[in-house]
């Protein structure tokens, strides 16, 4: 629960940031229903440690995922590793927990499979509209796998005493009817020469340039009302470019906010500017540089 929350900021992908913040929740009334029982068995209330150190460095691994250009790694970690294993513990304590004594378990456990199993499908998909977006990720998503998946077995497990295999298929996958209601359907594109006007223009020139890495010609089209850290922005920038491409158009007025996604050797950065109409044409007033390189 605690990681899911901590990535939703840090995922640029609309669909996996959103299939995480549905998630979330889920797993909070997880945490909550265990938190309730624990008291019930004459355990502390709302307490668990790590089952050992192993434990603990295998989800230290698991929260290294945590740049802008790894969210396959991130959906990987979790509904690949994390919920797969946590539904195949919770399905063998299901298994010897006595129907006679302990049915209050037994439901939380019944819950807790089927929506850990549910979310590792969506999650599936998920990963599925990735692979699609960068054939490459499919091979770093397996790698990844791997490397979680030797450290959960080094740590024998979330409990410290799982026996092999940590991931077992489900006797029963989910209908895939109940697996919509975790998913959304990615925003179809935008038209950016609509939403830019007559600002498409100069932004195509102004493109190629930063592309180029001509960066006094793209200081020449600050406005007279732009603050000095605008300069200072620009510096920041790492070109040559690659791929310099229109991700966010707003409408402030007359004004436009454009957000840039900047692909190069060196890394990836976002360039986010807010141009205003002049006599002398259009021209930019904010700069602001998110630095996402490697």
């Amino acid at each position: 629960m605690r990681i899911l929350g901590g990535w939703i900021a840090l995922t640029p992908e609309v669909d996996a940031k959103l299939l995480f913040g549905r998630h979330v929740w889920d797993c909070a009334q997880h945490a909550d229903l265990w938190g309730k029982r624990l008291p019930e068995l004459r355990a502390a209330a709302q307490v668990s440690e790590p089952g050992g150190p192993a434990v603990v460095a295998a989800f230290d691994l698991i929260e290294t995922a945590e740049r802008p250009e790894q969210t396959v790694e991130r959906v990987t970690a979790i509904y690949r590793v994390v919920k797969p294993h946590l539904a195949t513990v919770y399905e063998r304590h299901l298994a010897v927990a006595n129907p006679v004594y302990e049915p209050p378990t037994r439901r939380i456990l019944l819950r807790c499979i089927e929506e850990e199993r549910r979310h590792a499908a969506a999650g599936a998909l998920v990963l599925e509209r990735l692979f699609a977006r960068d054939r490459a990720s499919a091979d770093r998503a397996r790698l990844w796998e791997r490397k979680l998946l030797d450290a959960l077995g080094a740590a024998r497990g979330v409990t410290g005493d799982v026996e092999l295999p940590l991931v077992a298929e489900p006797a029963t996958p989910p209908e895939r009817a109940s697996v919509a209601q975790d998913l959304v359907t990615p925003p179809s594109g935008f038209d950016v020469e609509a939403a830019l006007g007559d600002l498409a223009a100069p932004l195509a020139a102004h493109r190629a340039a930063l592309a180029r890495g001509e960066l006094a010609a793209v200081r020449g089209e600050l406005g007279g009302e732009a603050p000095p850290e605008a300069v200072v922005e620009y510096a920041r920038l790492v070109p040559p470019f690659e791929r310099v491409e229109v991700v966010g158009v707003a409408r402030i007025g007359r004004q436009r906010v454009v957000k840039l996604a900047l692909a190069g050797p060196r890394g990836r950065q976002v360039l986010q500017e807010r141009w205003t109409p002049t006599e002398a044409g259009w021209r930019i007033v904010t700069v602001e540089v998110t630095d996402s390189t490697s």
